[in-house]
């Protein structure tokens, strides 16, 4: 990577870690869905003209032939897992969200395992261990199902979305690899605004959002979803796809930072410890590293264009 790439990299992990500060921020007075809702419409607003600008009328045929897998990456890749990390939002901390959002790679190693065969190593399979075992060290002491406390079902919410990003992973290596991705981008955020929309209609809050959570969700469409795509792309075309996905290892840094900057939140040491053993079981679970791997080269190194990212 050049200067200008490793800065849209940082920028575009800085970008997604704010995502969970800003459902913070924003959920409370909006509730997970409307808020979603906005987030997906807004991000679409930002995208189509992009999408159009660069497909033209072809842009038309492509929504025709491939709407139906284009709405399923919707439906897995943004409206379930956004619904899910908003509901979430009302009990964890935008950082220990930020490392859960982490273990998506984990998931897409054993859904990719079980549908497609991938191969498993050892050291893949010790990386999922060691993955889960980072899991249960960050949550242990917030999974609680009394009446009045959220925590245990907000952990279960964020695994449920990031189970969800991993079956999105290896369904757009089956189905979407052919489609122009600033077209996947742009016409999963549309299905995925049309699957919210009646719910997120009906439960709209009463009591009109404040100017800060309006201008969360509004940021949280407009910069996190759209332009967050928009240096995704760019960053597979300049760099390459396995590259680009990477930024999810440096997501959950600014995903603390921001929360304890912006809302003052605690820094435990079960979340640093927790965290950093779900970074090294996702690094390990998804091949990236092992004891035994070589430095890819040119003739080794491979893309998978299908990967989504994990906002």
């Amino acid at each position: 990577m050049n200067l200008r790439q490793q800065l849209e990299f940082v920028l575009l992990a800085a970008v997604w870690g704010a995502s969970f500060l800003f459902m913070r921020v924003s959920v409370p007075e909006f509730g997970p869905l409307p808020l979603m809702l906005v987030r997906c419409t807004v991000g679409a607003v930002v995208l189509l003209p992009l999408a159009v600008r660069q497909r033209g009328r072809r842009l038309a045929g492509d929504a025709r032939a491939h709407g139906g897998a284009v709405l399923m990456a919707g439906l897995l890749n943004s409206a379930i897992p956004f619904a899910m990390f908003g509901f979430a939002a009302l009990w964890l901390t935008a950082g220990l969200s930020s490392i859960l959002n982490a273990t998506a790679p984990i998931f897409g190693a054993i859904v990719g395992y079980f549908w497609f065969r991938d191969r498993l190593t050892l050291w893949r399979a010790a990386g999922l261990a060691i993955g889960i075992a980072g899991v249960v060290v960050l949550s242990w002491d917030k999974v609680s199902f009394r009446e009045g406390d959220g925590g245990g079902w907000a952990v279960l919410a964020c695994l449920a979305a990031t189970f969800c990003y991993g079956i999105a992973g290896n369904f757009a290596k089956r189905h979407l690899t052919r489609i122009d991705p600033l077209t996947v981008a742009a016409g999963s955020q549309v299905g995925a605004a049309m699957v919210l929309l009646p719910a997120g209609l009906a439960l709209w809050p009463a009591a009109a959002p404040s100017w800060p959570a309006w201008a969360g969700a509004l940021v949280l469409g407009a910069v996190c979803t759209g332009l967050a795509y928009v240096l995704f792309f760019r960053l597979i075309a300049d760099v390459s796809s396995s590259a680009a996905l990477s930024v999810t290892y440096l997501i959950p840094l600014f995903g603390i930072a921001w929360g304890r900057i912006f809302l003052s939140e605690a820094l435990e040491f079960s979340m640093l410890s927790g965290g950093a053993i779900v970074i090294l079981g996702t690094v390990l679970a998804t091949g990236v590293w092992s004891p035994t791997t070589r430095p890819p080269t040119a003739a080794t190194a491979t893309d998978e264009p299908g990967d989504q990212p994990r906002p």
